[in-house]
């Protein structure tokens, strides 16, 4: 098929970053369950996630026809719409494990029971209309290079947000591609059994020694030169999440009285079990470490503040 890049790449919702890597908004500015897409067209075009809406999607392959997808990471908003390019060669992390092809074992490993990996894939599908993956043609591990021409990606492996999470950097063009370390007012998220805070903390500030002199994410605008200041705000997420949990300890608790409050999404998710295990997950990995530093005890299924 013959390739016409310039007409989609004269859109507003495309952002050059660097010559042969553009930056494609997603729809509803790129929230979920959308997020921005990244297109390499050198020795051949390659698109990093396909969540940025259907239509977008197929017009973007109409003009520019994508010859490999390469996934950051297996969330239903940076997978969704793959089904239109089933054909083409497919790349995921080495981390990520097999299953990808079926929504009820995405739904088991992101919510770790079998009952509630058949509600996540009732909702994936029947909600943001998600078709799952294939197994991949190839994958890529941390550190490895992603040869395109003049477009020469390093992988780096993130975990945190996901295990199998991962950013990117040019070191021709030093544009660094953080996904979903994205800088949002929501701050930092880690709602899945496989999701970590510390990991992703350290995840930061690996990809803050980065010699970059732009970065991109999967939700928010490209920030050009030194975004030291943006990813410290993120990482002061952290914190505040951590001192929201330890203040609902103030008084004996149980996690189901926390959850019930809220604290991250503030009854915002109209799907209010899947706000529930998400929510239920965050409080806990902030309560496991409050309890590690002795600043919350635990006893009867009760969470309390530790007295100083």
């Amino acid at each position: 098929m013959e390739k016409d890049n310039i007409g989609f790449l004269g859109r507003d919702d495309v952002v050059e970053l660097a010559p042969g890597l553009y930056v494609i908004a997603g729809r509803n500015k790129s929230r979920f369950p959308f997020c921005n897409a990244f297109l390499i067209t050198g020795t051949e075009t390659v698109l990093i996630d396909t969540g940025i809406g259907y239509k977008k999607l197929k017009a973007l392959d109409e003009q520019c026809h994508i010859d490999r997808v390469i996934i950051s990471h297996p969330h239903p908003d940076h997978i969704s719409g793959f089904d239109l390019l089933r054909d083409r060669i497919l790349m995921l992390p080495e981390e990520t494990p097999a299953g990808v092809d079926d929504l009820f074992k995405l739904g088991r490993r992101f919510t770790g029971t079998e009952e509630n990996g058949r509600m996540w894939a009732d909702f994936a599908r029947n909600i943001l209309n998600l078709e799952p993956l294939r197994e991949p043609d190839g994958r890529f591990g941390d550190g490895e290079v992603l040869d395109f021409g003049g477009i020469q990606l390093e992988a780096i492996h993130t975990a945190g947000h996901l295990y199998d999470h991962y950013c990117f950097f040019d070191r021709n063009s030093r544009t660094l591609i953080t996904t979903d370390i994205d800088f949002s007012s929501f701050g930092p998220w880690y709602g899945n059994p496989g999701s970590a805070i510390e990991p992703f903390i350290e995840s930061i500030h690996r990809l803050m020694k980065y010699p970059y002199e732009r970065v991109c994410s999967s939700h928010k605008p490209l920030i050009e030169g030194d975004a030291t200041e943006d990813f410290e705000k993120f990482l002061a997420a952290f914190e505040r999440h951590r001192q929201m949990i330890l203040k609902l300890c103030n008084r004996p608790t149980t996690l189901h009285k926390m959850t019930e409050q809220s604290p991250f999404y503030h009854h915002r998710l109209k799907h209010k079990s899947i706000q529930y295990l998400f929510e239920r997950n965050m409080i806990r990995k902030n309560l496991d470490l409050l309890i590690r530093d002795g600043l919350v005890a635990m006893e009867n299924g009760l969470f309390s503040k530790v007295k100083s």
